[in-house]
């Protein structure tokens, strides 16, 4: 069993601000028993910040990593967080970071899929995954518009991945992604699907929130609404065998038939 906590939030306020909203959500996400919190997509700098992007640009291991490492040990739980990380004269990439409880990097990920204003500010990674494992679970990253790709979330499937984690930044008016097709990509693929989504307005965006834990036979395990929300649920591993067992999707590919597109 691997409690995990989303944190719907926080409002973009800055780079101390989000840290301080950052760290406040795993000391009470540590207290409920979490073992891993959850951020959405460039959670400690903003997401939509035109320029800024760029100025705040950093390496893997630079300042905001320390920062986290710092909130990770003083709370004792793995933290996933988003920030622009630097890419030498070009753009910076869109990546999420894992670090575990005792603020050791887990896992880096850089965002593969772009999407509208992604395509101004960002340079797309070229690793299609990620993962690490964390108290027996393998666990894998993807950041917004990649998981509305059936091809990345099934990659995952195929890889191991039995918990995907999200982070987010879906704005109105695509709040059925978050409704109808993430629960479709955890079915589809037979998976746990964490997807974390930010609150809030920044710029002309108004983002929906709407945060999930959705299960492998699509059962919604835990819904945020529109504000800033902590949420905590267990995932059970168990139940993916279990699941995997009536849901034959994975197996009953006809692998033969299939032609790789480009």
């Amino acid at each position: 069993m691997l409690t995990v906590a989303l944190y719907q939030g926080p409002e973009s306020s800055g780079v101390p601000a989000n840290l301080a909203a950052i760290d406040a959500a795993a000391a009470r996400a540590a207290a409920a028993g979490a073992r891993i919190l959850v951020t959405p997509e460039m959670s400690t700098t903003g997401y939509n910040i035109g320029g800024l992007i760029t100025e705040h640009a950093e390496p893997a291991d630079g300042p905001i990593h320390q920062e986290v490492a710092g909130i990770a040990r003083r709370n004792g739980i793995a933290v996933v967080y988003g920030f622009p990380e630097s890419n030498g004269d070009r753009l910076p990439y869109n990546s999420i970071q894992a670090v575990d409880g005792s603020g050791q990097e887990l896992a880096t990920y850089r965002k593969t899929h772009l999407f509208g204003s992604d395509r101004t500010y960002f340079t797309p990674g070229d690793r299609w995954i990620a993962q690490f494992d964390l108290d027996g679970v393998r666990c894998g990253l993807l950041v917004c518009y990649d998981v509305e790709f059936p091809e990345n979330v099934r990659a995952h499937a195929d890889s191991g991945t039995e918990l995907l984690l999200v982070p987010t930044g879906l704005m109105d008016p695509y709040g059925h992604v978050a409704t109808h097709m993430v629960p479709t990509r955890a079915y589809e693929s037979q998976l746990f699907v964490a997807y974390v989504n930010r609150v809030g307005t920044e710029g002309e965006l108004t983002y929906c929130g709407l945060s999930c834990a959705i299960a492998p036979d699509g059962t919604e395990l835990a819904r945020a609404g529109r504000g800033e929300e902590l949420v905590v649920v267990d995932i059970d591993p168990g139940e993916l065998a279990k699941s995997r067992a009536i849901n034959t999707h994975l197996d009953d590919r006809r692998r033969d038939l299939y032609r790789r597109i480009r």
